[in-house]
């Protein structure tokens, strides 16, 4: 069912720093930043030969990545996103097998401008799980 993997998303304390340190220190293509108030993100992508790195910094004090960073003041790795080629049909078939999805289970428009939808942590292996249509 999943696909490639997209991007593993990293929060930060400080965009600004974080995307330094990948652009400067290790030398890779960083975009600019983008505000997606429907989500309470600012998100950069960090661009490698085979997948991508979402740095996240909250957008607001209600930003669930706030929450996040409160417990995790230094940032840190956040979810996993992985392609599917159809969300509908993939989330169905992990509802059908004990699979939780998070929120209203209706895929929302992510940062690429595409249906995604966010699966519960506990039911894998501890890992928030971002699944993204393409």
């Amino acid at each position: 069912m999943i696909g490639r993997l997209n991007h593993v998303a990293i929060v930060v304390p400080d965009l600004a720093v974080g995307s330094a340190i990948y652009r400067d220190m290790l030398g890779a293509k960083v975009s600019e930043s983008v505000n997606m108030p429907e989500h309470g993100v600012i998100t950069v992508f960090v661009e490698l030969p085979n997948t991508k790195i979402e740095l996240l910094h909250p957008l607001g004090d209600d930003s669930p990545i706030a929450k996040f960073l409160s417990r995790n003041p230094n940032g840190g790795m956040h979810h996993v996103c992985y392609e599917v080629a159809d969300i509908v049909a993939a989330r169905d078939k992990l509802i059908a097998a004990g699979a939780r999805v998070l929120g209203d289970a209706n895929p929302k428009i992510g940062a690429h401008n595409k249906p995604v939808l966010f699966l519960h942590p506990k039911d894998f292996c501890g890992t928030l799980i971002e699944l993204e249509q393409v």
